[in-house]
Order: C-alpha cells, then structure tokens, then sequence
C-alpha cells in the first residue's frame, strides 16, 4: 500500500524576526507536514560563491526552537545537519532538547558533508567520502541509542542520555545524500531518505543537475531499495522540489524549462521539479508515488503559498 503524501517546507532565510516565525506557522496553516532549516555557516563571500550555494542567515539548531515555539502541530527538522559540523554527544543532546520543548515534533535530518569550501571556511578537515560515510553511520546509530536505550559510554565514562522520550522512541530520522555508498546506507538505517543531487563535486553545479534526470534518480532509488532489504527497512522517500512552478500558463513552464536547457516534457518529468497546474502537478505526484515511492515533497519557502493548493489537494492521500 502506497504511503500517503506529505509536504514539507524548508526555510534558508526570512527578512526578520517576526517575519521567521509567521512564515513557519503559516506553514502550518497551509497544512503542510514538516518545517526544515538546513546547516550551512558561511555568508556572502568567496566562500559561498564557490558552493554556489543559497545563503542562510540563521544558525539551524536556535532558529528550530524559535519556529517550535512558533507553532503547534508542524514537524520541524533540518534537512540536514552536516555531523562533521557537530560534536556527537552535542548534536544528540541538542535533538534531544528540541523534540522534549516541542513535544515529539522533531524530525532529524543527518549528512555526510558536501560543500568543499564550507569545510576550508570553518577550518574543518574534509576526509575523503568514504570516511564521512562511514562517520555518519556511526552517529546516526549513536543518536538512535540515546533516544531508544539512554546508556552512553562505559566504565567510568559512562553516563545517561537525557532528554528521552519516556516510551523510548526515536524521532523520525531523515538521511540525504545522492551517491550510491550513502543512499544504500540510508535505505539501511534511516526512517526517511532524502534524495539530493550527486554533490560530489563539492559544490552546486551542471554535473549534480544532470544526477537528478529520471534515469540517474531510479538508478539512486535502486540504492535505497538494495539498502533497505538488507536490513528489513521500508523507509520513506523524500525529494526536494527544488524548481516548483505552479501555474496554468504554458508559456510560463515552456520558458523556465528553456532556462534549464529542457523542453517542456523533460522539466515537468524531472523529478526535483513540479510545473503546470495544479491538477497535472498532482497527477505527476501520484505517477511518480505509483512508479518510484516517494510520497514526500519538500519545497523552498518561497514557493511555500503558490504550492499550496497541491498540498490542500493530495496531504494525507
């Protein structure tokens, strides 16, 4: 049975304060399921240019806690943190507090690390892939046993994980990634998996565009899957709609398709896009539900209104 639909938003920035905290609780009005900040430090400069990445103003783990104050219902995550950014036994405790302020509306998101000049920005050594990989498994288990089991270290330095919920659950954990040796970890141990562009490259480019096509994203999913069966695990799949344009003019999808140097057919199939109206974008999402699984759509938040009617229409179905 196919997994209902869910919606997320994810924020890199709001022109103030209180213009923060209204755009999360209108993304809980809307109906959407989760609220994502992501996990990047640098601002304009050379830095960011060479990641060609969004800036984002806001730190993730403080500007969560404004937006779970802010609402009532959302989940709210990132989407994700870079575990080589944070002290393990930091990040858990942290998590932990979140989803004991929020009352169990935390969703976690965890990754390798990807943007190469981040790294040299904030003076952080950037092993090679393998090894952050490798180093994100570990946390990702380390995270599960201070929510499931709360007895850390050992001997002399062991010690009890508090916050924990008093059932001994988890929050939901979402792993991002698009390169085989990751997503089929993810498929292993995550709850969600995320899939992003083939990042590689250390920053955001032609060659991680081109990862996405559908060809290249079946390929990712066949990861998960391999993952998944050797574990027993059915996680959830999620994907950003990087490029959502809703709207009932062809000349406005012909246009931003040309601008991606795709025809009209190739960008509304692309599966990190969603264009046209409402109602062929809801059918391109229960195909692409019925053909791959992914059931879970996150888009920035400034498309947040104008996608709206998609998730009034298809949340929960």
């Amino acid at each position: 049975m196919a997994r209902p639909f869910r919606f997320g938003v994810q924020s890199f920035a709001a022109a103030n304060p209180g213009a923060f905290r209204a755009q999360a609780k209108r993304a809980e009005e809307l109906g959407y399921s989760a609220f994502h900040l992501a996990d990047h430090y640098f601002g304009p400069g050379p830095a960011m240019k060479r990641a060609n990445h969004p800036q984002q103003d806001i730190a993730a783990v403080p500007a969560m806690a404004v937006a779970i104050e802010a609402t009532s219902t959302i989940k709210v995550g990132c989407r994700v943190f870079c575990v080589d950014y944070h002290q393990p036994v930091v990040l858990a405790k942290e998590l932990a507090t979140l989803d004991y302020f929020s009352e169990g509306r935390l969703e976690i998101g965890l990754g390798a690390g990807w943007i190469t000049s981040e790294y040299e920005a904030m003076g952080i050594p950037m092993d090679r892939a393998g090894v952050r990989i490798e180093r994100l498994g570990e946390v990702t288990s380390f995270v599960r046993q201070w929510f499931a089991d709360g007895n850390m270290g050992s001997g002399e330095a062991a010690y009890q994980a508090i916050p924990r919920r008093a059932d001994g659950s988890t929050p939901p954990i979402m792993i991002g990634g698009g390169s085989q040796k990751i997503l089929t970890l993810a498929g292993c141990l995550a709850d969600i998996v995320s899939i992003n562009f083939d990042n590689s490259a250390g920053a955001i480019g032609a060659k991680g565009i081109a990862s996405g096509v559908p060809a290249r994203t079946a390929e990712k999913l066949g990861w998960i899957r391999a993952g998944a069966a050797s574990s027993g695990n059915d996680p959830e799949i999620e994907i950003a709609a990087y490029f959502a344009t809703i709207t009932d003019s062809a000349t406005v999808v012909e246009k931003t398709a040309g601008a991606f140097a795709m025809t009209v057919e190739q960008f509304t199939e692309y599966p990190h896009a969603l264009a046209g109206p409402v109602s062929a974008v809801c059918d391109e999402l229960e195909r692409r539900r019925s053909a791959s699984g992914i059931s879970y759509v996150t888009v920035g938040a400034t498309n947040m209104e104008s996608f709206a009617p998609v998730v009034a229409r298809m949340a929960g179905k």
